[in-house]
């Protein structure tokens, strides 16, 4: 087993060298280990930051995603060789740090901006360019399959339901579910039944 993970961080190692000497000297590096230390938070690991990167881009390629989109026009020629996640699209204005992606499979993020530590489950899609493209503020989780359409706000500490289709603005600490109607179930901690 020892040997197992010592050949997988080689390997891991060897094809994220390029990117960890990139990270080290990159202008967006403070928001770069911001995301490292979040994701290692949420996977219970205690690395350095320069050994965190390698974990995570050999582990995750979800994370190879957000750390491309933090890179900028680099990430085509890393690419060749730690492919990220192809139906995982980021093209948000504005993504806040500790942004943490769970599977992010089918999984669509177009908002105006996402604020820091927000969480993100696969078949998510966020804006819709017709529709106008979504305020996300701090500490936003967005559940498997929920959707998040149009020039709406979603508040801090917010939770979206999975499978849930926000078209109105949510406020501050609370809970969302459903298609249509949508209901707030969880308001400052307290359990309601409220038509969003």
């Amino acid at each position: 087993m020892k040997l197992i993970k010592a050949f997988k961080f080689f390997y891991g190692f060897t094809f994220c060298l390029p990117h960890l000497l990139l990270f080290l000297v990159h202008k967006n590096r403070p928001v770069i280990e911001a995301d490292i230390r979040h994701w290692l938070s949420v996977h219970h690991k205690n690395y350095s930051t320069s050994f965190g990167l390698i974990y995570l881009l050999s582990h995750f390629p979800e994370y190879r995603n957000l750390f491309y989109y933090r890179i900028g026009h680099t990430k085509y020629i890393l690419n060749l060789w730690c492919w990220q996640v192809p139906s995982l699209v980021i093209n948000a204005e504005e993504v806040g740090e500790g942004l943490y992606i769970q599977h992010g499979h089918s999984t669509r993020i177009g908002a105006k901006s996402i604020g820091i530590n927000c969480w993100i489950n696969q078949q998510v899609t966020i804006g819709w360019e017709q529709k106008g493209r979504p305020i996300i503020l701090d500490n936003v989780r967005v559940g498997a399959g929920a959707k998040i359409i149009g020039k709406v706000v979603v508040g801090n500490n917010c939770v979206i339901g999975a499978n849930a289709v926000i078209v109105k603005d949510v406020p501050d600490n609370c809970t969302v579910v459903g298609i249509y109607p949508v209901y707030i179930v969880r308001r400052n901690g307290e359990r309601v039944k409220e038509l969003l």
